[in-house]
């Protein structure tokens, strides 16, 4: 007889409009240019993802002078420096960026702040590649960045009376709250964004998996390492009181010893991860358990966004 197991599935989860985007993006440049299609950095954050799109002919690599001049070059939907495309028209390279419109915005938040004379406290993890392309729209020390509220005592801006912040869109929403407190308590004059920066993709997921927590034994989050959104949402589930919340890629990853004795789990998975993944999952459990699968469901996603024109033009 296999253990009885009720499996909470959140809603929404996985695939969000800028991911499914950027991953059309790259198939449709593809089928109007041919193979190989040029993609600096990843696509989006999963490896699955990636293997499935290099297996169509897209070649990923980190910089731009590694892909020739001949060849289509696209840009990842965390963005990327202005240095980058400026260099690509240079080159006169065929190339298309598929940064998140949402992502895009901040770019042009940040802008427009800057062109009114206000500095940046952009707060975000260093090194992720969204924080870098935010911090490229402006010239170098036009942006400061912070990844925790200790961070904003540390702070030494141009003028404390003209400053401006803006977020990563895939950060928690619960500790970023905690360090625009901070700014503002520091400094009193800061302009904030004019609509919430943390995506809606990411917000809603985080709000799914603290509806659930309260139900489970464990929590599972399928996702990869370097996906900030997934990491999240380990965290927050963590945060709501889940006394074991993993990160997985895929269903080998379970650890199947350290949920010996569960009787309820919730799988959700990040922003960059394909359904199959998380049928895959369910499925995996469905083998050893006795499985009840109950949809916990606290909002309804319907955006899409557009893929650029060239896409949409004959070749």
């Amino acid at each position: 007889m296999k253990p009885s197991l009720t499996l909470y599935l959140a809603a929404p989860r996985g695939f969000c409009a800028g991911v499914d985007r950027a991953i059309k993006i790259v198939e449709m440049a593809l089928a109007k240019w041919g193979a190989p299609v040029y993609v600096r950095h990843e696509i989006v954050h999963n490896k699955f993802v990636v293997d499935s799109l290099r297996d169509k002919g897209a070649v990923f690599v980190e910089e731009l002078d590694e892909c020739p001049d001949d060849r289509p070059v696209i840009f990842s939907a965390h963005g990327v420096p202005k240095s980058v495309p400026a260099e690509a028209a240079r080159r006169q390279m065929v190339y298309v960026d598929a940064t998140c419109p949402l992502v895009s915005k901040v770019h042009i938040e940040a802008e427009r702040h800057s062109d009114e004379g206000l500095q940046m406290v952009m707060i975000g993890h260093a090194g992720h590649p969204e924080v870098l392309g935010t911090m490229g729209q402006l010239p170098e020390g036009e942006v400061l960045l912070v990844e925790t509220a200790a961070d904003v005592a540390t702070l030494t801006p141009r003028d404390p009376a003209r400053l401006a912040w803006i977020t990563q869109t895939t950060l928690s929403v619960d500790d970023t709250a905690g360090v625009v407190a901070a700014l503002q308590a520091r400094f009193p004059g800061i302009v904030g964004p004019a609509k919430e920066d943390i995506c809606y993709a990411t917000t809603n997921r985080q709000a799914a998996v603290k509806a659930i927590a309260g139900k489970i034994d464990a929590l599972l989050v399928i996702g990869a390492p370097n996906s900030s959104n997934s990491r999240r949402l380990v965290e927050v589930g963590a945060a709501q009181g889940c006394g074991y919340a993993q990160l997985v890629q895929r269903a080998t990853d379970i650890d199947w010893r350290a949920l010996d004795g569960i009787t309820s789990v919730g799988v959700t998975a990040g922003a960059s991860a394909p359904e199959v993944l998380i049928n895959e999952v369910i499925d995996a459990f469905r083998d050893r358990f006795e499985l009840t699968v109950e949809l916990v469901e606290t909002a309804r996603e319907d955006i899409e966004f557009k893929v650029p024109r060239v896409l949409r033009e004959p070749a």
